[in-house]
């Protein structure tokens, strides 16, 4: 007679085995209609799941995160059962979860096609509709190959014939579509009812670029109706947002196929970069960090002795000289060592901060480019804090203090941290990561803040804690870092004397706020929807003549305010001041000021707002004391101006 104990501590004592849904019939019908699958003993297994012996259940609905991931991935599933069943000579590969959804890679003859997309999508529904049920099989290995290989599924056979001899496998099957896969799925197709296909792409298999190139279908899935919508909204801002879109509005940067992966600054989106790395230095000053510089390529021995090259040469970009191979560098740490080891050092002069605007380049895949946000070449606001094991846990708090203010001054108060600890493929002994961890993880227990554990997730040399932010539209990015090392520093002799005379390997401290400066200005384009603060605002006012009687006066006004250290521009061209209105509205400059004949007559100016707002008439000096106090507000929210479009 199986005893359940459920999450709340409570106990159900039945007199016969018993399914998952059976169990949660019993606790309540409502329950059971939400039923997807559960957790038994800490495994998630099918509504179906048969309890024969005393255990602990935990029932799982679409409101879980577990439950999201059954859903997305039962999607998959019924995507591909309806493009079988309208491309029948369409091969299914892989379909995994991804974020927000799903996607499944075919091989088919032809590319599929947007009409296509709406057919599968069509059919998809018609399938849900059904309310097939979904049953678990079980097969072993070289079974399963035989069986998807007599079905013409060559791609799956090959993806079962990796798995070791002996094993055996579950499928799932749902009406005449058998797919591969360990599961759980939903009870039945009828509990999918909030989905969308989302894109189409190409994709190699198995991610080779050696491999044929498959057809990838994305799509997202949803607990309910209302969930999907409010996350198709999201996607119709974020593409509304996308800061390559914005970039050509506002001239900002471009990218070009002799130089991929590379940015062309334009003098607007310059401007902004010079405006964020200004401000990082002035940061890292006011905190004690000295700043360096380190040399683009060095010999392939220093990374091979870092540990680097074992981990990362396939994406290091490589060249060689007089017989010496070199890397140009794709991190900045093992450069910081150097700088470190020049000069004999002690105990005293620990906390030694080192900070470098490294400008690093990685092989990254053409396939994975992404704007701003994925490149070849970035400039990290990388710095190293070389301390002793005493002056971790001080070190660390003060980074996490400063890492907030950096986000809050930028507009973003929403970050989430997570602390990863040791990978399987890692440098070091398990004392030394014992020492890291607990480090890292004591500096977060002091701080006192809410923070998720990433197990095995950490870099090769050392733990660490991730911050990510959220932005205006609820998307997060992880920005921020700080990297416990007790390896790195010995294995490239770094030391110093300590109180004793005895010589010790400092504890090295990789971190950066922003990461990449690159990316970070594509997450605040799309977090301000290219409407910046005017701190951060390319040009932070126009002076815009009504006619070419007031050109001499815009002009002065203009180098006045240059003067004062504003970025300005002037439009005096011979076109009406509505159209001119508009298109810097439209360019998202802060502040207009409108020149005409009063103004002039008067030594003022007519100042408008880039949201249409009319301040009125005002003197120079009174306008400049309010864009001061603006600018600095920098991204924090004030009552001046809306940043946020």
């Amino acid at each position: 007679m199986p005893v359940i104990t459920l999450p709340d501590g409570s106990r159900r004592e039945y007199d016969q085995p018993l399914s998952v849904l059976d169990i949660a019939a019993d606790i309540g019908t409502g329950l059971a209609r939400a039923t997807l699958a559960a957790e038994v003993n800490g495994k998630l297994v099918d509504a179906s799941h048969l309890v024969d012996a005393d255990t602990t259940v935990r029932i799982i609905t679409g409101q879980d995160e577990e439950g999201l991931q059954v859903l997305r991935h039962s999607c998959a599933h019924l995507m591909a059962q309806a493009v079988k069943e309208l491309f029948p000579g369409a091969q299914v590969t892989i379909g995994p979860v991804i974020e927000n959804g799903f996607y499944y890679d075919f091989a088919y003859e032809r590319p599929f096609t947007p009409d296509d997309l709406e057919a599968i999508e069509q059919k998809m529904k018609e399938l849900a509709e059904q309310d097939l049920g979904v049953t678990r099989l079980v097969k072993p290995r070289d079974e399963a190959i035989a069986f998807f290989r007599g079905m013409g599924e060559e791609y799956k056979a090959q993806i079962i014939e990796s798995i070791p001899a002996g094993e055996e496998l579950s499928l799932y099957q749902q009406g005449e579509f058998i797919d591969l896969c360990r599961g759980p799925h939903v009870p039945g197709t009828g509990k999918l009812k909030a989905f969308k296909l989302t894109k189409l792409a190409g994709a190699y298999w198995r991610g080779d670029p050696a491999n044929e190139m498959l057809q990838r279908i994305y799509g997202t899935a949803w607990p309910d109706r209302k969930a999907l919508k409010q996350y198709l909204h999201r996607l119709e801002e974020a593409e509304r947002r996308d800061h390559r879109k914005l970039a050509r509005k506002q001239d900002l940067f471009h990218f070009q196929e002799e130089a991929p992966g590379l940015v062309f600054w334009h003098p607007k989106g310059w401007a902004i970069y010079n405006v964020v790395k200004d401000y990082i230095r002035g940061k890292l000053a006011g905190k004690g960090y000295q700043e360096i510089n380190t040399p683009q390529m060095v010999d392939r021995s220093l990374w091979e002795k870092s540990g680097h090259w074992d981990k990362f040469h396939a994406d290091m970009f490589t060249t060689s000289s007089e017989n010496r191979d070199y890397a140009i560098k794709p991190m900045n740490c093992p450069g910081h060592i150097q700088v470190f080891n020049q000069g004999l050092k002690s105990y005293r002069d620990l906390p030694l901060r080192f900070s470098e605007f490294g400008s690093c380049h990685r092989n990254e895949v053409s396939g994975t480019l992404h704007g701003l946000m994925r490149v070849r070449g970035f400039t990290q606001d990388d710095a190293h804090i070389f301390c002793t094991e005493d002056q971790v846990q001080d070190e660390v708090s003060d980074f996490i203090d400063l890492l907030f203010e950096v986000y809050r001054d930028f507009g973003f108060d929403d970050v989430l941290m997570k602390l990863s600890t040791r990978p399987e493929n890692r440098v070091g002994s398990d004392a030394v990561w014992d020492k890291s961890e607990q480090a890292l993880e004591q500096a977060l227990s002091n701080k006192g803040v809410e923070w998720e554990l990433q197990p095995g997730e950490g870099a090769f040399y050392g733990p660490k804690i991730d911050f990510s932010l959220k932005d205006s539209i609820g998307r997060v990015w992880q920005c921020g870092t700080i990297q416990a090392d007790f390896s790195m520093p010995g294995r490239l002799g770094a030391y110093y004397v300590d109180g004793d005379s005895r010589k010790q390997a400092p504890v090295m401290l990789h971190r950066a706020i922003l990461g990449s400066l690159e990316r970070f200005i594509g997450i605040i384009i799309e977090h301000y929807a290219g409407s910046f603060p005017p701190w951060l605002a390319p040009v932070q006012v126009v002076v815009a003549s009504i006619t070419e009687n007031q050109t001499e006066y815009a002009l002065s006004l203009a180098e006045t305010l240059k003067d004062q250290g504003f970025r300005v521009d002037t439009d005096l061209r011979n076109e009406t001041i509505s159209l001119k209105i508009r298109e810097h509205a439209m360019q998202r400059v802060p502040y207009q000021l409108i020149i005409g004949a009063r103004e002039a007559e008067n030594n003022m100016v007519a100042v408008r707002t880039r949201g249409g707002e009319d301040l009125g008439l005002m003197s120079l000096s009174d306008f400049t004391d309010r864009l001061n106090e603006d600018i600095a507000c920098l991204g924090r929210v004030t009552g001046g101006i809306t940043y946020r479009a």
